[in-house]
């Protein structure tokens, strides 16, 4: 397999983490991570994840994995997401629909 054809089932690996706050229980924030892995399993350092959302001011916000394939997109307002992760001359897959 080459990393072309690399498939990043987000969903699976994606997960999204809310931060109550402790005295009110009202959502504040969250964060939208996991491990980006090709379809053998093998991780996936360098891919980019953009989460664009009309809840953010800046309209998308970006992270990119580890050497670990890890990644974590923080400090998200409530609301839904599309993660679009790209790796380098392999092209682009988007997830839709994450919660924050």
């Amino acid at each position: 397999m080459t990393r072309a054809t690399w498939v990043l089932p987000a969903l699976a690996f994606a997960s999204a983490l809310l931060a109550w706050d402790a005295q009110g229980q009202s959502l504040s924030s969250g964060t939208i991570g996991g491990v980006a892995k090709d379809e053998s399993g093998a991780v996936l350092p360098g891919v980019t994840g953009d989460a664009a959302s009309p809840a953010l001011i800046e309209k998308v916000r970006t992270a990119v994995t580890d050497d670990q394939g890890v990644y974590r997109i923080v400090d998200l307002r409530p609301g839904l997401y599309t993660v679009t992760f790209t790796l380098p001359g392999c092209g682009r897959q988007p997830v839709v629909n994450l919660s924050a």
